[in-house]
């Protein structure tokens, strides 16, 4: 057994997958995704995606994140941590696109580690690893209480994504 530190992220970690299949071929999933300017249409509540340091989407590159959800603004870092392949065109069939990141805000550290995989000719698998670790008592508490809206808030996203994707949803357009 693990002992806790205060004021450390050496907590025990939440950890789950949600995948979801997107009725386009994968290339063009992973172009949609990577392009910052379509962030806004379906990562919803987000307020800011800017990069501090690097280029959107590139391994290394650091942003500051400001997400709206519901009457709380929370702000964190986030770091691209891994895009395989580079270069996002011509990905050979039986490649598995890898594009990970970590995020770090107050109280909270997490990383989304994202598997994208042809799932036929037309349409793809995308599956998304997240972990979480907390290290201020307010967060671990969220934690073990609602650990259920942290996978629903990742569906949620990769929902929105779908319509977007299939559809052209935009998800400011929509109340709730």
């Amino acid at each position: 057994m693990s002992a806790l530190h205060p004021g450390t992220l050496e907590h025990p970690a939440m950890k789950y997958t949600v995948s979801i299949e997107v009725a386009l071929p994968r290339e063009r999933v992973v172009q949609l995704l990577a392009d910052s300017a379509h962030l806004p249409k379906w990562l919803r509540g987000l307020v800011v995606h800017e990069p501090l340091s690097g280029m959107h989407g590139q391994v290394g590159t650091t942003s500051r994140v400001v997400m709206q959800m519901g009457q709380q603004t929370i702000e964190c870092t986030e770091t691209i941590t891994r895009r395989e392949p580079a270069d996002l065109h011509g990905i050979p069939k039986e490649s598995v696109v890898h594009f990970d990141r970590e995020i770090v805000a107050k109280g909270m550290w997490s990383a989304v580690r994202d598997r994208l995989t042809e799932a036929g000719p037309e349409t793809t698998l995308w599956a998304s690893e997240n972990e979480f670790r907390f290290s201020s008592l307010p967060m671990r508490l969220v934690g073990l209480v609602m650990p259920g809206a942290f996978r629903k808030q990742s569906r949620q996203h990769m929902q929105d994504f779908k319509a977007f994707a299939e559809q052209g949803a935009d998800v400011r357009e929509v109340k709730g």
